[in-house]
């Protein structure tokens, strides 16, 4: 069975007014998510799924859906605020939507495969599409609880125009991801943070006490790249009813459901594995907007060097 690729755009319209999602930076206005849609068809992946909000639907068929038809199937599933299991309802002044796992949830009537999570304003290039598509395809029929994550080399991650967030994680001996640890602020700098940027420097990031500690380049960093398969619907209902029965999570208002969360508890109670897949893909994006330029030089570097046609859809 071909994997599914999952994107999570229910930020679409809101959180960047619609903009960052679909700027154009491809040479006939290819979107990010434009070149991971067809990398992943590239990569062996049968389906893509989107999940937005339910009012951006309309202009989201217009704007976007109508340009995969006949080249892949699409569906589109919805993140709403209200979306919760019953017996629970929104707090009083909640506005802040519930976080990527909630979103991830949302598919659980449309996904029945193996699939990929991803974010769907990252380039993440193609080879991390084909290690997590090779993966997935790989799985026996029915296979449970055994997930992975495309494990980024930090070095591969960084933006020229300031620090970046990343997940840095760790494995144990068989290649597992044993915790994911979020850090803020992963620059290239000197001991005490000075000369940030400089190619010369190693790669630190500031930890809780403010102290710069020094990571290997190719420290693995999660870009929020995940494979499951469609028991983690299950488990991520049964955790979330636990998330909103806890007081703490009702009364912060912007508390979320995150993936970490999500995966890190199914890793410490022994339920599930996640293999850490190593990739060469060298990330970008526009963190900055001053990202912009150098990613609209990089695609068309990758269009002149052929990797994509100049027209992809």
């Amino acid at each position: 069975m071909k994997p599914t690729l999952f994107l999570l755009a229910a930020g679409m319209g809101s959180r960047y007014g619609g903009l960052k999602q679909l700027d154009g930076l491809g040479p006939n206005g290819e979107t990010i998510m434009d070149y991971s849609i067809y990398d992943a068809i590239q990569a062996g992946f049968g389906k893509i799924v989107w999940v937005i909000r339910k009012d951006f639907e309309e202009q989201f068929r217009t704007q976007i859906l109508s340009k995969y038809e006949g080249k892949v199937k699409c569906e589109l599933c919805f993140q709403a605020l209200d979306a919760l299991p019953e017996g629970f309802s929104v707090p009083e002044g909640r506005q802040k939507p519930w976080g990527t796992n909630h979103a991830v949830l949302m598919g659980k009537d449309v996904i029945k495969e193996p699939f990929c999570v991803i974010n769907c304003d990252d380039f993440y290039n193609r080879d991390a599409f084909m290690v997590i598509g090779k993966y997935l395809a790989n799985l026996p029929e029915g296979a449970k609880n055994k997930y992975a994550m495309v494990g980024f080399r930090v070095g591969n991650t960084l933006s020229e125009n300031g620090t970046v967030a990343r997940g840095i994680c760790s494995k144990n001996e068989q290649g597992h991801l044993t915790t994911v640890v979020e850090r803020t602020e992963i620059v290239r700098c000197a001991a005490d943070g000075s000369n940030a940027g400089a190619a010369s420097e190693p790669i630190r990031f500031k930890d809780e006490d403010g102290t710069w500690t020094e990571v290997a380049d190719n420290t693995p960093v999660s870009m929020n790249m995940w494979g499951f398969t469609p028991d983690y619907f299950e488990y991520s209902e049964a955790y979330f009813k636990e998330f909103l029965s806890d007081p703490k999570n009702i009364e912060n208002l912007k508390a979320e459901f995150f993936i970490p969360l999500m995966v890190n508890k199914l890793i410490n109670d022994g339920t599930a594995t996640v293999e850490v897949l190593d990739t060469t893909s060298k990330w970008f994006g526009v963190t900055y907007a001053a990202d912009r330029d150098a990613t609209v030089d990089r695609i068309k570097q990758l269009v002149d060097e052929g990797v994509y046609p100049n027209k992809l859809f």
